[in-house]
């Protein structure tokens, strides 16, 4: 891959060359009325120009560049910078400065070996200059020979400042953006890590409280069967209770997994906006009350997603917003379309978060709760299923003012067949797949 990149910025670069040796052949024989054999220069120009005709055929071709590449185009420039400061006076030329802009190019993208063999060549070709070369045909005195060249060496100068300061900062803008996809890169793999450990410890729990659950339903059952239909009432509710909690914990144990990176394998199912705020509500406290909103453009609208865990993910924002907000404050949850995309909004009435605090939401085990009410994986579980669908989990805070949590959505949507004339029309269907963006 750099080495693409490489051969095709030296495309470009040399397709600028080739430009400015055209333009300076002109420049001297038209108006300075320096004699040159421009048939000549021209024919090595256009050999130039035919063998990056080339290298653009095999940049947009199949195989993957190779540095081998890089390294003939660039031992090629050099011939051909050879051959015309031949043709112009070689080293009297003040373009012989360019060799320079050859080995610094090199400097940057070749391997060390290729890059002082290339040096060896410049070297060599520079030397065999001083022992042939076809002299400048310049009228007047030294004096104005000395001038000419200092300013021809003027100009190389530019050009060759030019050409270096382009490739390198080229170069640094493209090490910027790699050092910005590892930074990224190993943000990632440090969240995968993360989901691993937890992994480890759902399943863990798992295994170490299945049997002391098993051995709590059990003896529940037990019970139930020895006290018979004669025991009080609040015996009965009482040995239910336990019962029915038993099964909740091994729900919740079965989640804990699912949620902590080990799929239970949900696929895509189609729900509606308001079903899947429904199915997200239920279970969560009457106080703060809950306030849900759906806009009127999403009331029929169907979506394709993994609807339990999107719920559940829902339903965990809903129970913070409860806990940052005071008991006769109001949780506000809303769907719309915001920037093309489906947001389900929860914002509390709670005090809001300072901006250290705000910084770290989401990190795994942080929880600003007391102990013992929460373990600072809610937010952290619902970034993660929100980047595997392709979305991302938005939070805005700041003291004084609540917090705003936002779970966003890329839609897809998908034009509805045209219904036959007097049925009803279809309902808009907005698929959302993981891995994609709008």
């Amino acid at each position: 891959m750099p080495h693409a990149i490489n051969f095709a910025w030296l495309i470009r670069l040399r397709w600028g060359a080739i430009a400015g040796q055209v333009v300076t052949v002109l420049a001297v024989t038209q108006l300075l009325g320096v004699a040159l054999p421009v048939t000549a220069v021209m024919a090595v120009i256009g050999v130039e120009a035919a063998s990056n005709v080339l290298c653009a055929m095999l940049a947009r071709g199949a195989r993957p560049a190779r540095e081998s590449w890089l390294v003939a185009v660039m031992a090629l420039d050099t011939l051909v910078l050879t051959a015309l400061l031949y043709l112009s006076g070689g080293p009297f030329n003040p373009f012989s400065f360019l060799y320079l802009v050859q080995i610094a190019l090199a400097a940057v993208v070749l391997r060390e070996r290729w890059t002082w063999l290339l040096v060896v060549l410049a070297v060599a070709c520079s030397a065999v200059l001083f022992a042939m070369h076809r002299p400048l045909a310049l009228g007047g005195s030294h004096v104005d020979h000395m001038s000419f060249h200092l300013r021809g060496m003027w100009v190389a100068f530019v050009v060759a400042a030019a050409f270096i300061v382009y490739f390198l900062m080229r170069v640094t803008r493209a090490l910027a953006a790699r050092e910005t996809d590892l930074q990224a890169a190993r943000q990632l793999a440090a969240r995968q890590e993360k989901l691993a450990s937890l992994a480890t410890l759902a399943a863990g729990a798992a295994h170490e409280l299945s049997t002391p659950l098993a051995s709590i339903a059990l003896a529940a059952k037990e019970l139930a069967r020895s006290v018979g239909e004669g025991a009080p009432a609040s015996v009965t509710e009482d040995v239910n209770l336990i019962r029915s909690q038993v099964e909740r914990c091994r729900e919740i144990l079965e989640r804990m997994a699912a949620d902590a990176g080990e799929s239970t394998g949900e696929g895509l199912a189609s729900v509606t906006v308001s079903s899947l705020l429904e199915g997200a509500l239920v279970g969560v406290r009457d106080r703060p009350p809950v306030q849900s909103e759906v806009a009127p453009s999403l009331a029929s609208t169907s979506l394709t997603l993994p609807p339990r865990a999107v719920a559940q993910a829902l339903r965990g924002l809903v129970k913070n917003a409860q806990d940052a907000s005071e008991p006769d404050g109001a949780v506000r949850v809303r769907a719309l379309v915001e920037g093309g995309a489906l947001c389900i909004e929860v914002r509390d009435a709670g005090p809001g978060m300072p901006p250290e605090v705000l910084a770290r939401a989401g990190e795994p085990f942080f929880t600003t709760k007391p102990p013992g009410q929460g373990m600072g994986l809610g937010l952290f579980l619902s970034r993660v299923l929100m980047q595997r669908l392709g979305g991302e989990l938005r939070i805005e805070s700041r003291p004084g003012e609540g917090t705003r949590a936002c779970l966003v959505l890329p839609l897809a949507i998908a034009a509805p067949p045209i219904a036959p004339e007097g049925s009803a029309a279809p309902a808009n269907i907005l698929r959302i797949a993981p891995g994609t963006h709008s």
